[in-house]
């Protein structure tokens, strides 16, 4: 399905009229649930995560954004307080996850809108970096690049290192390289790298 095959009853059109794109309220987390319950195909793990990362105690207040059409919510993306261990000091970054959209309302550009949407946020407040595990070829044409490449270090081995992605703001200097480092949440919900599974 294309962005030129909106299912039935959707209102988005090619060019994205219909869609509107907003900082999350508490009034949506019930949907947003929702979301990444059917994008994910898992009623706990992401949804939980997105629970643990929005209270959080962390040095950067994250930032939630929904995808709304006809007022209901399809997508919902999700930066939160992470951290790069440099050289010279420790740098507050973002981690760009989840990024969920219902099933229904995939392949339209939503995701997209929802990624620039979110860097545009983070480049404004001055956050230098974004990072995320994710595809190569789906993120590689949305701002991120290969982030081994350009001198970061990943948190996991089990992160495949075409996975390990980052998006280099305004803010960034040279010297800002080394360990990205994911906040407990990550960690707490096995959502770093990935398991076999048959683990």
């Amino acid at each position: 399905m294309t962005s030129h095959d909106a299912p039935e009853g959707s209102r988005i059109t090619p060019d994205g009229v219909g869609l509107v794109i907003r900082q999350e309220t508490a009034d949506d987390h019930r949907d947003v649930r929702e979301v990444h319950t059917r994008a994910f195909g898992d009623s706990e793990r992401v949804p939980g995560l997105v629970e643990a990362l929005r209270v959080a105690e962390a040095a950067l207040a994250p930032m939630s954004f929904v995808a709304t059409v006809d007022d209901r919510v399809v997508g919902h993306v999700l930066l939160s307080a992470t951290r790069l261990d440099a050289p010279r000091r420790i740098v507050d970054v973002l981690s760009l996850s989840p990024l969920g959209v219902v099933p229904e309302f995939q392949h339209q550009g939503i995701g997209t809108q929802l990624i620039a949407y979110a860097l545009e946020a983070a480049d404004s407040q001055g956050v230098p970096l974004v990072f995320l595990e994710g595809s190569p070829r789906y993120y590689g044409t949305r701002g991120f690049e290969g982030a081994s490449a350009v001198g970061f270090r990943s948190p996991s081995l089990r992160i495949p290192e075409a996975a390990f992605q980052v998006a280099r703001l305004s803010a960034h200097e040279p010297w800002m390289t080394g360990t990205f480092v994911y906040s407990e949440a990550f960690w707490a919900f096995d959502c770093v790298g990935l398991r076999d599974p048959e683990d």
